[in-house]
């Protein structure tokens, strides 16, 4: 997920700081044009036949099928228990009839006594930050630690304007100020407790915790020791430094979180604008460049020509004990490097366990990592995360697909150490699918079946991906220009995760029905009532209802007109149905899903409310907008989910 990542209204020839990550991307590793775009176009399917195309698997969740229950019929059979909410653009939080929200924690609140609370003329000093709640919420879980719930939650970036907006120009004028905006970034654990139906920070909790770019980790797996993870700081390249720009997120059945590193390139620059990073390093978007955070000035690892092995230790699935909050964060290589938008964690039947990841970049893919060990309750976990086979999805138009193996062999690479670095690499050199921006994916809690958000892409069928794979129009990404996105849906054959083959549809095409009757007006299941546009976070509740994160284009003007804000949907897999839950603040994505363990209370991430000074959201007034995590209930005292 990305700061306005989908709001391509600033023009590249902005200042690098101004631009979003896709942008700024682009901007350092151009491609060209490979299509004429009015050929595309004119090639590209009609609404009729966008939903012909689908596969059906036999039920009235595939698309293809959907329209064999009528809106009364679907109404009569809904699942899902609250009366939908229309679309806004207010600066605040709107909810169904019956449900309400507070604030649990946001960007600076401390976490010890003795830390100054946030200051909105400041926006609070290095020190302060290190020791306060992280900015930018992304990913998060809920933990029960005995009696105790422990929130852990990524702090993805920074907004710059705004944490140095009292600075000329919201540019750093010490080092410090950078320090400031280096501490904002990373992960944050936190102890809440509920008293009288609020959530709030425990301070000086011993669970309590920041997990910063400064932060010791272990890089573990089949890349741990190469000569390509070494540096001079660390020779022996088994210990790397921080964690930060860390998007989604998982959690494993022993009970830790998974944070995935994913924009990491924009940190690093060199003094000599004109280096040339190594091709491997600009096929993640490396360049002597940053995008303004200006890292290398207070701190030389970040300095690409001096320290060229730095950003191959960033890429990676993050380990972290919420129980044991002295314990180093453990970088799992074995999953692969690319940039991870969240890790969904399957026990497949036969004990193995299987990780779901998506490449979050424009034309880049899906993967699965399947361990070789079994999973048992009280038994040794770090070899499951260690010792195992990665693939990547081959999708094909007839609504089958297969996992590719990574192997050197199949890759070219020459060790398994290499494929973990250079994955993407790995992937182009067996073809897999260039894909719509896969972000985050979620597995049935009831059901062998997995879930994965295409964003969007505006270069599908346009340009090649960075690494110079077509990006043709066609399969799970069935539009030129893809403005909207869609949800990819696919069942393992015979319902192993482990098997190499599976069935795949599209569950929902985003759009705009109420301006489109073409392809972008999107599939049957969504109307004038419910449409909405980049969907991006996605997380099942046990009941088996697939919530719907938006974080998209929120101009509520041309194509994206009665979109309003980013909001949070949920949606019945059996029927196709959806339903709008809630609507953000101005300017902000939605972001993060968990809940308590009583399910009594739904935590959702609200991240960069007013990124273009459009909100004061949560605190009102003149106030500095902040990232925040909300604690959302029913006002009857039941289960939210």
């Amino acid at each position: 997920m990305n700061d306005s990542n989908n709001n391509n209204d600033h023009k590249l020839n902005e200042s690098l700081d101004d631009l979003s990550f896709d942008e700024y991307d682009e901007l350092m590793n151009p491609t060209s044009e490979t299509t004429d775009f009015d050929r595309v176009v004119e090639a590209s399917l009609t609404r009729r036949d966008l939903l012909k195309s689908v596969v059906v698997f036999g039920s009235i969740a595939a698309l293809g099928g959907f329209n064999a229950l009528s809106n009364e019929a679907r109404a009569a059979s809904s699942r899902i228990g609250f009366s939908p909410i229309d679309a806004d653009t207010t600066d605040g939080i709107s909810l169904p009839a019956g449900y309400k929200s507070h604030v649990v924690a946001r960007w600076g609140d401390p976490l010890w006594s003795g830390v100054p609370e946030f200051d909105h003329a400041t926006r609070g000093t290095a020190l302060s930050q290190s020791k306060a709640f992280g900015d930018n919420i992304d990913g998060m879980e809920a933990f029960a630690v005995g009696d105790k719930t422990v929130l852990l939650v990524n702090n993805e970036y920074s907004n710059r304007k705004v944490i140095w907006g009292n600075r000329p120009e919201g540019k750093p004028t010490t080092d410090d100020d950078i320090n400031k905006i280096k501490m904002a970034h990373g992960l944050t654990a936190v102890e809440i407790s509920e008293t009288d139906g609020q959530w709030s920070i425990v301070k000086d909790s011993p669970y309590n915790r920041r997990v910063t770019p400064d932060t010791p980790t272990v890089l573990t797996g089949p890349a741990a020791g190469h000569d390509l993870m070494k540096t001079a700081a660390d020779p022996t390249g088994t210990t790397s430094l921080g964690t930060f720009n860390n998007c989604g997120n998982g959690s494993t059945p022993w009970g830790t979180y998974l944070a995935c590193e994913e924009n990491f390139n924009g940190y690093f620059s060199a003094e000599d604008e004109d280096h040339k990073v190594s091709p491997e390093l600009k096929r993640y978007g490396v360049s002597s460049k940053d995008r303004g955070y200006q890292f290398a000035k207070v701190d030389e690892r970040f300095d690409v020509a001096k320290h060229p092995n730095e950003a191959n230790r960033l890429g990676f699935v993050v380990e972290v004990d919420p129980r044991q909050p002295d314990a180093m964060p453990k970088k799992r290589t074995a999953l692969g490097r690319f940039k991870h938008e969240n890790a969904e964690v399957v026990v497949n039947g036969d004990g193995r366990i299987v990780v779901y990841m998506g490449d979050d970049e424009r034309g880049e893919f899906l993967y699965r990592y399947v361990s070789n060990g079994l999973y048992a309750v009280g038994g040794e976990t770090d070899s499951l995360m260690e010792d195992g086979r990665l693939y990547v999805a081959k999708f094909h138009d007839n609504g089958a697909g297969e996992w590719l193996e990574l192997t050197p062999e199949s890759t070219g690479l020459s060790s398994m150490a290499e494929v973990c670095i250079h994955t993407r690499i790995g992937a182009s050199a067996v073809g897999a699918t260039t894909m719509d921006r896969p972000e985050w994916v979620a597995s049935n809690p009831n059901a062998a079946e997995v879930y994965c958000a295409l964003t969007n892409n505006k270069n599908r069928g346009i340009k090649p991906n960075p690494g110079g794979d077509p990006t043709p129009v066609g399969g799970p990404n069935p539009r030129a220009e893809n403005q909207y996105g869609q949800i990819v849906r696919w069942r393992p054959n015979g319902g192993d995760h482990s098997s190499n083959g599976f069935a795949w549809d599209l569950f929902v095409i985003a759009g705009n029905p109420a301006l489109h009757s073409d392809a972008r007006g999107g599939s049957s299941n969504v109307d004038a009532g419910n449409m909405f546009n980049s969907p991006d976070g996605l997380k099942f509740d046990d009941n088996g209802i697939l919530w719907i994160q938006t974080d998209g284009n929120y101009s509520n003007e041309k194509d994206f007109a009665g979109h309003g804000n980013n909001q949070m949907l949920a949606s019945d897999p059996a029927t196709g149905e959806i339903k709008r839950f809630l609507v953000g603040p101005n300017e902000c994505e939605i972001t993060g899903l968990t809940w308590s363990s009583d399910k009594r209370t739904m935590f959702v991430g609200v991240q960069h409310p007013g990124e273009r000074g459009g909100s004061h959201w949560p605190d009102g007034g003149d106030s500095v907008p902040r990232s925040a995590v909300l604690a959302i209930q029913r006002e009857d005292g039941g289960k939210v989910a």
